[in-house]
């Protein structure tokens, strides 16, 4: 069977559409540097992608290639696209479709900063470079040929629409938002349209906590606050970046004892609503009485309706995809073709400089001028010759007619020309 792709790419990926929650932290690396070195012993490009509902690998290099480095990992269950299907799939993962929010931006944020983190391991290729510019570049296209992210929420205001409908209404509540990173800043920016008594945000950085505070007219709280802001809140909505737990039973129990109102036989309800990855809140959390504890895996009744709300224009989506999927072939194979035409010109850039060194061995006392000028003339005979093929090459890799640019690297470098194709 013929191929359409000049080299091979694989994409790993587990999601929120298979995993719960709890399972899908198994899948993710917690230490990203020890990843990208054993990456980098196996494949040219490897990209690591790593949200609070996905993770998502692309390497330059085959399937089993992948499938083995997982298996070696100890990371089974994800599933294994190549080729086409890679390339499919970052396309569908750039227009939002595969989101547990259908049409919501972060997902083209979050890719740019997968492609910057293996640039900063030097652990990127040309191909992973074209694979994740290009479906991001289509991604933001079909974004604005479709109204597939109008209106839409994020994965930081579903949280704070779950606690909406949890809570009734959110009128006269007292909210504190805990981190104010990325999904810290988009859930304070939801809770900005609702009729909050007051909203609370604490971060490891007093700074940050600031800022943010000070964009919402909300009031920032020390970390070491946590507890006593805690005992003042009816919602907490918990989103940073920690490796570790933040809120935890013991303390949170002691918390609860200080919200009795008089002669109440129990303390006041507590949301508690975790979207951070890894948790932030301990689970035993949920035994506390009081507590009411929602994490990611809650979120899918809001992205059900948000589906259900925007299928014609995920359907729409899909479409414009899979009709950007030739031109995405294009674009891959036009810089897969770099390492045919670099071996056509390393192969030739050999043979110049055995060929002018026995005419220089010719000539006695040669002034370095002179070695110059037949430098500068060999060099430049060597890269007009093959200036036709090359680009023969490379037009036959866009055209997804991948045998004859290799066939073609063969005859003018083996002398194999019997196996090059006539163009009808």
């Amino acid at each position: 069977m013929s191929r359409t792709l000049l080299t091979e790419i694989a994409v790993a990926t587990a999601d929120h559409s298979k995993y719960r929650e709890d399972v899908l932290g198994l899948f993710r690396f917690k230490d990203e540097a020890a990843f990208f070195e054993k990456a980098a012993r196996i494949f040219p490009g490897a990209v690591l992608l790593e949200t609070c509902n996905r993770v998502e690998i692309l390497v330059h290099g085959s399937a089993k290639q992948l499938r083995d480095f997982l298996h070696g990992e100890n990371r089974f269950g994800f599933e294994i696209l190549e080729n086409e299907a890679a390339l499919m799939h970052l396309l569908e993962l750039a227009a939002g479709t595969k989101s547990m929010i259908i049409g919501e931006d972060q997902i083209l944020g979050q890719m740019r900063r997968s492609l910057l983190l293996a640039e900063s391991h030097n652990t990127n290729d040309v191909i992973t470079d074209v694979c994740l510019n290009t479906a991001i570049r289509e991604g933001v296209s079909i974004r604005q040929k479709t109204s597939i992210n109008k209106g839409a929420v994020s994965i930081g205001s579903a949280a704070v629409l779950l606690a909406e409908e949890l809570m009734g209404d959110l009128d006269g509540k007292n909210i504190l938002v805990v981190g104010g990173g990325e999904m810290g800043t988009l859930v304070a920016r939801a809770l900005c349209e609702k009729n909050l008594r007051a909203i609370y945000v604490t971060n490891r950085s007093f700074d940050r906590a600031v800022l943010l505070a000070n964009e919402i007219s909300g009031r920032a709280m020390r970390l070491d606050q946590l507890y006593p802001c805690i005992a003042l809140s009816d919602v907490v909505i918990s989103c940073t970046g920690a490796p570790h737990l933040i809120i935890h039973a013991d303390e949170l129990a002691e918390t609860m004892n200080e919200r009795f109102w008089p002669l109440d036989p129990e303390p006041r309800h507590l949301l508690l609503i975790d979207i951070a990855q890894p948790r932030d809140i301990d689970d035993a959390c949920r035994d506390v009485p009081g507590v009411s504890l929602k994490t990611l895996d809650d979120l899918k009744t809001i992205s059900e309706k948000n589906l259900a709300a925007r299928k014609t224009e995920c359907e729409h989506a899909d479409v414009l995809a899979k009709a950007a999927l030739p031109e995405f072939i294009k674009a891959f194979n036009r810089a897969a073709s770099g390492d045919l035409t670099k071996s056509l010109y390393t192969w030739a850039e050999e043979i110049r400089q055995r060929e002018k060194n026995k005419a220089l061995s010719r000539l006695r006392d040669a002034d370095p001028y002179l070695e110059s000028v037949i430098d500068d003339l060999t060099s430049a005979l060597t890269k007009k010759l093959l200036e036709d093929a090359a680009k023969s090459i490379r037009a036959s890799a866009e055209c997804t007619d991948t045998q004859t640019a290799e066939n073609l690297l063969k005859a003018i470098i083996s002398g194999e020309v019997s196996c090059i194709r006539r163009s009808e």
